[in-house]
């Protein structure tokens, strides 16, 4: 029954709210945990099994969740800008931008999500969860722009208000079964994700692109595809657990209104990634976690690919041509987990993951500026009821910049920053 009716609330949101997730851009585009008991340690849950969200992260945790229902919604807010300084190259062929700070808009995102957990039998769970990703997400107004090479011209790139707006959403069922008394679980969970995207004031990059047509302002676009992630979570001595997961590439149909934007003719593949981590339980009030994250960004042309020499060579939207020259990340985190009563339980975390984009790529990544590397957390569940808890989770991401040549314009300097804010509030039942 709670997975029936998780799965119609899923459906529902789905449909009724398009993309859940419009910006979450903390690891380069992923978010730094899932679910608020989770975001509280700063993601270190690959071996600590916490809500119906720990599919997302090691689907063998569901396992030992027993029958329970989560519903969550975040309050996310980057603060992102870029600033310019130097002497415009005026020459043919050159592309300056305008000196000064530009804020990008929009700093306010509610991401909610949802998902349930059921016990089949002593051995065996099933699960739902429906989650996402996105962060590539930027809003940047036409202000007056006297470098424009024709009349009139404003905003960042001379084609008036730009930005991009990119979110993933996933639907994902779950399956874990336990051996060895329980020591050893496995799981595996099918990934079915969306994607929606947009771009707005990059026609002049017309003459760099193999399709024009299909290159900026065509509104939103969709694509569809999946994946799968696999894991285990193994005790290895009383109160230590390891836990690993692995997920796959995820294909996706390509966004065929952006095919003179991307690489290979539209296509933005979701990467790869790897989660390995501990818990122990150094206490019975006290828990710590350590988790390792790597996310490889390289491997997707359309993000990984460099904007030069690439442009030299090939235009965008080409078959391996430029792309936004996203580096992988790895990312280390802690947590640590308080439980003073049997009504209470305290969280906080810290991770760090060095941002994945390089001073030479600075240009294309005002549109992307993922240059995140701290995350601070803290949180707290509370029982209200026998069956009842709340949760919150509250994130800061200290500001964090990169700071390069204009590859367009090499005696101007490009610096792109941001810092960020996250309050998350959740309510479970447990059946």
């Amino acid at each position: 029954m709670i997975l029936k009716h998780v799965c119609r609330t899923t459906i529902a949101l789905a449909i009724l709210g398009g993309m859940p997730v419009v910006s979450e851009a903390t690891n380069g585009y992923f978010a730094h945990g899932y679910g608020a008991r989770s975001k509280a340690l700063a993601g270190a849950s690959t071996a600590r099994p916490l809500d119906a969200f720990a599919a997302a992260i090691n689907p063998a945790s569901i396992a030992y969740l027993g029958d329970r229902l989560d519903a969550e919604i975040e309050l996310f807010s980057p603060r992102r800008h870029y600033t310019v300084d130097g002497t415009p190259t005026l020459a043919p062929g050159a592309f300056p931008l305008n000196n000064g700070t530009v804020e990008s808009d929009s700093e306010w995102f509610p991401v909610p999500a949802i998902g349930g957990n059921y016990r089949i039998d002593d051995q065996q769970a099933i699960g739902l969860t429906l989650y996402g990703n996105g962060g590539m997400n930027t809003d940047y107004v036409a202000t007056p722009n006297p470098l424009c090479p024709f009349p009139g011209g404003s905003g960042t790139f001379c084609a008036g208000t730009t930005g991009i707006d990119k979110a993933q959403a996933f639907i994902v069922p779950s399956y874990a079964h336990t051996f060895w008394d329980g020591k050893l679980s496995l799981g595996i969970a099918p990934i079915f994700a969306i994607q929606r995207f947009k771009a707005r004031g990059l026609s002049s990059f017309a003459p760099f692109s193999s399709d024009p047509e299909h290159l900026s302002n065509q509104g939103y676009d969709y694509s569809f595809g999946g994946g799968v992630r696999v894991g285990g979570l193994a005790e290895l001595t009383p109160g230590l657990r390891f836990g690993a997961s692995y997920k796959s590439r995820i294909t996706m149909t390509e966004l065929d209104d952006y095919a003179g934007l991307f690489a290979n003719q539209g296509e933005f593949d979701i990467p790869e990634s790897f989660n390995f981590g501990l818990a122990w339980d150094v206490t019975e009030q006290i828990t710590t976690s350590f988790d390792v994250e790597h996310i490889r960004y390289s491997q997707i042309d359309s993000v990984g690919n460099p904007m030069l020499p690439n442009l030299l060579t090939k235009r965008l939207g080409d078959s391996g041509g430029p792309g936004f020259g996203w580096k992988d990340m790895t990312i280390f985190k802690f947590g640590t987990e308080w439980r003073p009563n049997t009504d209470w339980t305290l969280r906080a975390g810290l991770s760090y993951g060095e941002q994945p984009i390089p001073e030479s790529e600075v240009l294309f990544n005002i549109l992307a500026p993922g240059v995140q590397e701290w995350h601070l957390t803290t949180g707290f569940s509370r029982a209200i009821a026998d069956k009842d808890e709340v949760s919150f989770a509250f994130m800061y991401s200290p500001s964090n910049s990169v700071k390069g040549p204009n590859p367009l314009s090499p005696s101007q300097n490009i610096e792109l920053e941001m810092e960020q804010y996250s309050f998350q509030l959740a309510w479970s039942r447990h059946f």
